[in-house]
């Protein structure tokens, strides 16, 4: 059973689509690929049509608004998007990034105009972002037909998860997003509990109550019983959740306590929303779920995803160097990462988003990633004092 951790409260779990990589553990986000658009999407010639396909960005109406950026050639969906959509749009003067954003609580002209102004002072500061590009009115934010777009720049570069970075590469890593967080304390607004993006109204973050996970457990039991025809990801599904329920009420006691919300975070930092050229982060991307929240457990979450192996476990090693350079670049100390730690490993045996979007949603795009997901919940409460340490050490 794992100890309290040193330091922690007293305790009351590119592609910024799937690509047909390795799943990578995280939830979904929408963000530029790097490379070269895939070769099964088809460029959209431009020519005069009555009206645009469904779901097709306005791109007449927008270049004119940025007249900067020439007459339009195609335009390539990038990937199946589970949030956003975005297109690799060609004009006579070069290639941008078209993002269209469809995500209701972040899709609004305020919020978006929000994550562009950090972007933009993020990049002031030398940080490897992209940020939009405005229109001749100085906006970067078109709203056509109730939809909201931006244009950006297209970033060449590819997505590199753990298993392609070095040690080295690791610590660079760490110390980028503790840049990340030091910077936005800089240029943002001063967090605290007055219902800033991304925390509760009185800025606390309350812990998974189990009540409520069990009878999601429960009904996500019954859903994958019930499936038809049934298959091996049922069957694995339902061992899974039942698995996790003994394993749950085993801990029950280590529920960690409500934590307050301490800096604003990315909020989705993991390997497909960064790209890289060579051995050297290009761009951090998708800046969506930009919010306050604890920032020590941002950079907990992201090394559960950047270093998870395809069984299950984390790369300790490089989670070792990684989480000291974070924690040299921002000042956290050892019992900062320890409840941090403990925090997301609570977060993860109570999150089944990945069931959620295939028996409750009906939609399969999220299958890849449960495997690996629902293997390292079991193996990090089963090494979970050497996950600490090497959070820690």
């Amino acid at each position: 059973m794992p100890a309290r951790p040193a330091g922690a409260l007293p305790a009351q779990p590119g592609v910024s689509r799937p690509t047909g990589s390795r799943p990578i553990a995280s939830r979904p986000t929408d963000s530029q690929p790097g490379g070269s658009p895939p070769a099964h999407s088809r460029p959209v010639a431009f020519r005069p049509v009555p009206s645009r396909p469904v779901g097709f960005p306005p791109v007449g109406a927008l270049l004119r608004r940025h007249r900067h950026a020439g007459e339009p050639l195609s335009c390539v969906p990038v990937a199946e998007g589970l949030l956003n959509r975005g297109f690799r749009l060609s004009t006579t003067r070069g290639t941008y990034f078209l993002k269209q954003h469809l995500d209701a609580p972040t899709a609004d002209r305020a919020t978006i105009t929000r994550q562009h102004r950090a972007t933009q002072r993020l990049h002031a500061l030398g940080l490897p972002v992209a940020p939009p590009l405005p229109d001749a009115t100085g906006r970067t934010v078109a709203v056509i037909d109730g939809h909201c777009y931006a244009l950006h720049p297209w970033i060449d570069g590819r997505h590199r998860d753990g298993t392609q970075l070095s040690t080295g590469c690791s610590r660079r890593l760490g110390t980028l997003l503790g840049q990340v967080h030091t910077a936005l304390e800089r240029v943002m607004e001063p967090s605290g509990p007055d219902g800033a993006p991304g925390t509760a109204d009185d800025g606390v973050c309350a812990s998974a109550d189990l009540l409520d996970t069990f009878r999601a457990i429960d009904e996500l039991i019954r859903l994958a019983r019930a499936h038809r025809p049934r298959d091996s990801f049922d069957a694995l599904a339902e061992h899974r959740l039942r698995e996790r329920r003994r394993l749950l009420a085993q801990h029950a006691h280590h529920r960690p306590p409500p934590a307050r919300a301490a800096g604003w975070v990315h909020g989705d930092f993991h390997p497909l929303n960064l790209l890289y050229r060579g051995a050297e982060p290009a761009a951090i991307v998708d800046w969506d779920r930009l919010g306050v929240r604890p920032r020590a457990e941002e950079a907990v979450r992201a090394a559960a995803i950047f270093f998870v192996r395809p069984e299950g476990e984390l790369a300790l090693e490089k989670v070792r160097a990684y989480a000291r350079a974070y924690r040299r670049a921002t000042g956290a100390d050892r019992a900062e990462l320890a409840a941090a730690a403990h925090r997301v490993w609570w977060e993860r045996l109570n999150d089944f988003w990945t069931l959620r979007w295939r028996y409750q949603l009906h939609d399969r795009r999220a299958d890849p990633q449960f495997p690996v997901v629902s293997a390292l919940a079991v193996w990090w409460t089963r090494e979970y004092e050497a996950v600490r340490d090497a959070f820690t050490g």
